[in-house]
This record gives C-alpha cells, sequence and structure tokens, in this order.
C-alpha cells in the first residue's frame, strides 16, 4: 500500500500531508495522556513489530503495493493516539532507509494507515468488544475483527485519493478491484495475526493492553455492586 512518488498529484499530495499533520498533532496530544512508563516501551516495541511485518510485501496491479499494516494491533496495544504516532515513525524510516513508498507521497500513506488503519480497526474493536461478554477472549475476538477491517478500508483511502488526483491511465474500476480484493484476503491475514498477538500479550501482562481497560473497569464495577 506504499505509494510511489508521482502516483498521485502533487496538489491532492500537499492536501493529504495537511491532513494527516492535523491528525498526527491531535493523536501527539492525546499520546501524552495514555502512555506512562510501563507502556511506552511497549509502544516502541510494537513499532518495531509493526516494522518488521510491513516489510513483507504483496505486489498489487497499477504499481503498488499490499502488506499487513499493524494499525489494529497498535491502536489495541498502546491506544490509538500512540499507535498513530509508531505507524507514521514505521512509514518515515521506511521510505528514507527503503525507499518504500515516496517522500512526495508520505502524507497520502500516514492518512491511510496511521489514521484510516488505526482509528477505524479501534473503532471497530471497541464496537465488537461492547456486544461481546466482558472477558479476555472478547478482546482477542474483537482485535481479530479490527484487524479485518481496517485492511480493506485503509486500501479504500488510497482508492479515493486515487480518485481524486490519480496519474496513472489504469481505470479506477481497475484500482478498486485490484486494492480492495486483495486487502480484503490480507485483511484475514492481519486479523489472525492482530488476534494471536492480542491473545499472547494478555496472557502474560493483560495490564498493558489499552483495549482491555475499558473491561477490566467493568468488571471492577461490578464486584464493587
Amino acid at each position: 500500500m506504499h505509494i510511489p512518488d508521482g502516483f498521485i498529484d502533487i496538489p491532492t499530495s500537499v492536501a493529504f500531508a495537511g491532513i494527516a499533520a492535523t491528525g498526527l498533532a491531535f493523536s501527539l496530544r492525546g499520546a501524552k495522556s495514555s502512555l506512562d512508563e510501563k507502556t511506552a516501551p511497549l509502544a516502541g516495541l510494537t513499532a518495531t513489530f509493526i516494522f518488521a511485518v510491513q516489510m513483507l510485501n504483496f505486489p498489487v496491479a497499477a504499481g503498488t503495493s499490499g502488506h499487513l499494516l499493524g494499525g489494529a494491533l497498535a491502536a489495541v496495544l498502546v491506544g490509538p493516539w500512540a499507535a498513530s504516532l509508531a505507524l507514521t515513525v514505521v512509514l518515515l524510516l521506511q521510505a528514507l532507509l527503503f525507499a518504500d513508498g515516496g517522500l512526495t507521497a508520505l502524507g497520502l500513506s500516514i492518512f491511510n494507515m496511521s489514521l484510516i488503519g488505526v482509528w477505524v480497526g479501534y473503532a471497530i474493536f471497541l464496537f465488537v468488544k461492547k456486544i461481546l461478554p466482558k472477558n479476555k477472549s472478547s478482546v482477542s475476538i474483537a482485535a481479530f475483527f479490527a484487524g479485518l477491517i481496517s485492511v480493506p478500508c485503509a486500501a479504500a483511502g488510497f482508492v479515493l485519493q486515487y480518485a481524486i488526483g490519480g496519474t496513472a491511465t489504469f481505470s479506477i474500476t481497475q484500482v478498486f478491484t485490484a486494492m480492495i480484493g486483495t486487502h480484503i484476503l490480507i485483511g484475514i491475514g492481519e486479523g489472525v495475526i492482530t488476534a494471536l498477538a492480542i491473545s499472547a500479550v494478555m496472557a502474560s501482562r493483560s495490564d498493558l493492553v489499552y483495549g482491555y481497560k475499558g473491561a477490566t473497569q467493568v468488571l471492577e464495577m461490578r464486584v464493587k455492586e
């Protein structure tokens, strides 16, 4: 899903860079209150893991690539604000060190993966967790659906950008079919990996999982009642 330079025109790239910068500013503000001395190291480890899995690219039509995103995983582990920042650091390093995605298109990629991927994933996680029983297993199940749905949603962000300012000769229908179809399959893998990773952390240190804190608070309230 990394976008090369010149694939989307400059005005569109600049516009989405501005949107991405605004979103990251809010994320930075929120991360200050959501991170503490326990969760800050976990955010760094999460970014490292995502950096590794994002290096596994799947070719997609129209000169783009697809891969596991890790946005939902990061959001559930450390919260959506810190997750957006972690994904942005990963994207920046990949663009600078490995030319994985163009620098002029960095704002486009940040919008798709650091904002849509993270926040849609976390919204799905909260929704699914709300309708499930308040236990640890529900957190992993909700994380699965978060990972599954967040990936094609992030791909849809790219399709929107291409529709607005795409410079290639491929039709929007071709790009939509290639991106969404491929990323639904990738989303299944992402959902499984997200659920397994969350389950592993929950088994040993559930107190570190940001997405579990809400369920914990509900259980504590019921005990007090």
